[in-house]
């Protein structure tokens, strides 16, 4: 992870020592293993460099080619170097030492603004063509890599974090108030649907799968790449299905492996992180090389209320896989003392903007800061797995045959199913409807749906007009997605760029704090394009679902991991009871902000005060999904986030 800078003044005047060396200073926070820039009359770039990869060891950054007048600065790990090599016809004695910055400068020649088209990986990049006068860059697929930039009528700054643009005396820090509408407004985890801004006014951010160029004071923001719904992969047998997600997969996890550091991986009771390790583990590059797994787990006072088909403590999944899979140096961490509250000020610091996920964010952070001393350099995990290497929900499949009016194999597989988990099979009848035609869940709700209480201010959405553009981007007034079929919750989430950015802002900004690489096979370009291919009859198999990741890790995970279907891990559970100690000067805060007069005009009052009737009872732990424990906790983050613009 490398946190790359740069400045171009398009009207051609000079860019001065003092404007580069404030953007770089401020970069000074974060570790680096070398700190280089170079500039030439009106551009300026500027690299704070973590080597990560064997290539990267005293990899020049920024780098300029003489010859062909380009210059680049990168953050970046190039995972198909060896079809690049093939494809740019490099000479077999430069390959395997060759930067992965030269390699994407090599396809810049090659293809022009084309080349992100080709590229595998984790990527931000800038490129100077100065015979242009060109400055070209992109954000890989789904924008693992932050590039901010802040531009005027006549310059043009780039940067990883947002803090070094600030720091130049051209850009005020103002608050974006739409931003924080579209926040507010929507009731989920991510931010907002337009994935190009920021909460700082006049400080954009390039949106996944896009690239930008900069010329002749005109800048062009294109997607250059997406995901194909339509053709399906058609092979002979399920074994052959079977071999060649292995083959896709194992590619993926080999290319995420490239560190002349220690490997580390999350890992949790659950499929998908399960897999990742077991595939990592018996790749090559693995053999003299022990993996670290790190592992939450709950403090040793914790009386877990959870009913028995969700589990607080997954230790008894994680050991299994453990010793299973052999070669691992396992970590579990309780992070005793730790909580959401303990930890709001070093995520608005680190993020540079509020959140959402504070339930997960004390462990998520302590795991960062484990791996960092044990001097891991890439840290596995499994994030996207749930709609790629395990996507397989046995209703909504059920629920397509249902509609295709294929009786014979729906009832089949209903018998199948049946004996897989136990009951009848007629009796799964109302759950297979349900998942095939969403409507029957508003017609004849079971029970009252979880929600969260609007917290935007109904004054400052009128004003900013946030309902209406949340409408253009398909949601309800819930602030939230309509209910829908699975298929089409997974088509969205390709389609609208705007869910991956809260969870890749998170991992890139904490991967450059703590000076290493989170790394998601399941989030690979080539694994997307497998499953996506995959005939959906494959996912769920003989009343097996999420069939084919179990079938393809026989031999990999024990089956206890391999075939669970009864247990769920819930990593939240606890935060209730983790903030017992710090819940006194909780409610004195909330009290504060329940009568701020300048926060009440974005948040509404009525709900904060609601909330806090609730909330003034005590920590009780079972309440860990309580809808107004969670409004007053993200009221207070965003809180402590806005007093930075008083």
């Amino acid at each position: 992870m490398s946190a790359i800078v740069g400045i171009f003044h398009m009207n051609n005047e000079p860019v001065t020592n003092e404007h580069s060396m404030n953007i770089m200073a401020a970069l000074q926070k974060y570790p680096a293993d070398d700190v280089q820039v170079w500039r030439k009359d009106n551009i300026f770039l500027g690299c704070h460099a973590q080597w990560i990869t064997p290539e990267s060891i005293n990899e020049p950054l920024p780098y300029y080619d003489s010859l062909r007048q380009l210059a680049i600065t990168a953050d970046a790990i190039i995972d198909n170097r060896d079809e690049l090599f093939e494809l740019l016809n490099i000479e077999r004695d430069r390959r395997q030492g060759m930067k992965d910055s030269q390699l994407i400068l090599q396809a810049y020649v090659k293809w022009g603004e084309d080349a992100p088209k080709f590229l595998v990986g984790d990527f931000a990049f800038m490129i100077w063509d100065e015979r242009k006068q060109l400055l070209f860059g992109a954000r890989d697929f789904t924008g693992t890599r932050t590039l901010y930039y802040f531009h005027d009528r006549y310059r043009f700054t780039f940067c990883t974090t947002i803090e070094p643009i600030l720091s130049l005396p051209y850009v005020k820090k103002q608050l974006n108030e739409l931003w924080l509408a579209e926040y507010l407004a929507i009731l989920g985890t991510i931010d907002t649907v337009d994935a190009t801004t920021t909460p700082y006014h006049n400080i954009n951010l390039l949106p996944p799968s896009h690239s930008i160029s900069i010329m002749a004071n005109k800048i062009n923001i294109k997607r250059y790449v997406s995901i194909s719904f339509g053709s399906q992969l058609k092979l002979k047998s399920d074994g052959e299905y079977v071999e060649a997600f292995k083959d896709v997969f194992q590619k993926a996890v080999t290319s995420k492996l490239r560190t002349h550091k220690k490997v580390g991986s999350y890992l949790s009771g659950g499929l998908d992180s399960s897999s990742v390790v077991s595939f990592a583990a018996k790749n090559s590059l693995m053999k003299n090389k022990e993996l670290h797994t790190f592992s939450y787990v709950p403090t040793h006072d914790f009386v877990d209320f959870t009913p028995r088909y969700l589990t607080a403590d997954e230790r008894p999944f994680i050991k299994s896989t453990v010793d299973y899979v052999g070669g691992i140096k396992d970590h579990y961490l309780d992070f005793q003392g730790k909580s959401p509250f303990t930890e709001i000020d070093d995520y608005i610091d680190a993020l540079e903007m509020p959140y959402k996920f504070f339930e997960n964010s004390f462990w998520i952070k302590g795991i960062y800061e484990k791996a960092h001393k044990h001097e891991i350099g890439v840290l596995l995990d499994g994030g996207a797995g749930n709609f790629t290497i395990s996507w397989g929900s046995a209703f909504d499949y059920y629920s397509i045959l249902l509609k295709k009016l294929q009786w014979i194999r729906l009832f089949k597989e209903l018998d199948s199913y049946s004996r897989y988990v136990g009951g009848p099979r007629l009796r799964m009848l109302p759950d297979v409807l349900r998942a095939g035609f969403p409507i029957l869940n508003k017609v004849f709700p079971l029970g009252k749906p979880f929600k969260l209480p609007t917290l935007i201010n109904s004054k400052f959405a009128q004003r900013t007009g946030v309902y209406e553009k949340l409408r253009e981007h398909g949601f309800s007034e819930s602030g939230w997605f309509p209910r829908s079929t699975i298929y089409k919750e997974r088509r969205r989430i390709y389609e609208n760029i705007f869910l991956w950015n809260a969870s890749h802002i998170r991992a890139s900004k904490m991967s450059l704090r703590h000076s290493l690489w989170e790394r998601d096979p399941t989030n690979d370009l080539r694994v997307y394009r497998f499953c996506f291919s995959v005939p959906e009859g494959q996912y769920v198999r003989n009343g097996v679902d999420r069939s084919l990741i179990r079938r393809s890790t026989v031999n990999y995970l024990p089956d206890k991991v391999r075939l669970n279907h009864s247990v769920k891990g819930i990593q939240s559970a606890d935060w209730v009871h983790r903030m017992k100690p710090h819940w006194d000067t909780f409610l004195e805060e909330s009290e504060m902000l329940a009568s701020d007069k300048k926060f009440l005009e974005y948040v509404d009052g009525q709900v904060i005060r609601s909330a806090l009737l609730k909330v003034k009872n005590g920590p009780i732990p079972e309440r860990c999904s309580d809808a107004d424990y969670k409004t007053l906790m993200r009221s207070l983050i965003l809180y402590r986030f806005l007093k930075k613009f008083a």
